[in-house]
């Protein structure tokens, strides 16, 4: 009986450039560069015309877990080529209902000031690679890299949990109302 061999291609976009080296992958595109490693032993990338193969080796046994591990690495090379060429973005809403904050970012961090009345700030650090704005009761997160945009969002929303306090009562803070990958309304 003759071996299955399991793969999955997926095409290049125009103007998006790839370069594979072993298992590490550098997406080059409109907005910027992104360098990407994906550590699997089972699985092998290659780069053949206008695709990139994604493949299990011949000379082990195919499982489920190897078909998960295709489609996962897959979804993960769409977003490095959406990011080269168009970007992601996240969008939070500042809520004060109790204190008006105040959010300023001063080189590469984030403060809040004058959170539920709080003396001292809270303040987040910002990533390399992820522009963060704010605009009125808008903070907008943007970046080529969809895990460092979102990871960014989560990261100041975080930033103004409230822990024992009733959330019916208080709900001032940051919440995420888009989240990177999501179209816009």
């Amino acid at each position: 009986m003759a071996k299955k061999i399991h793969f999955v291609n997926l095409e290049i976009p125009e103007g998006t450039s790839v370069e594979i080296d072993g298992n590490t992958f550098i997406v080059k595109g409109k907005t910027g560069e992104i360098k990407r490693k994906f550590l699997n032993p089972r699985i092998l990338f290659k780069k053949e015309g206008n695709a990139i193969v994604i493949m299990c080796r011949e000379d082990i046994k195919f499982s489920s877990k190897d078909k998960m591990y295709i489609n996962t690495y897959r979804a993960h090379i769409k977003n490095l080529f959406t990011g080269v060429n168009i970007g992601f973005n996240a969008k939070l809403k500042i809520c004060s209902g109790h204190f008006p904050m105040n959010i300023s970012i001063s080189g590469n961090l984030l403060s809040i000031k004058n959170f539920l009345g709080e003396k001292i700030p809270r303040t987040v650090k910002l990533f390399n690679g992820v522009k963060v704005e704010i605009t009125g009761d808008e903070i907008t997160v943007k970046g080529i890299d969809k895990e460092l945009v979102g990871q960014m969002a989560a990261s100041i929303e975080q930033a103004t949990r409230i822990t024992n306090r009733d959330r019916r009562i208080f709900q001032d803070g940051c919440f995420i109302v888009k989240k990177p990958g999501e179209e816009n309304d």
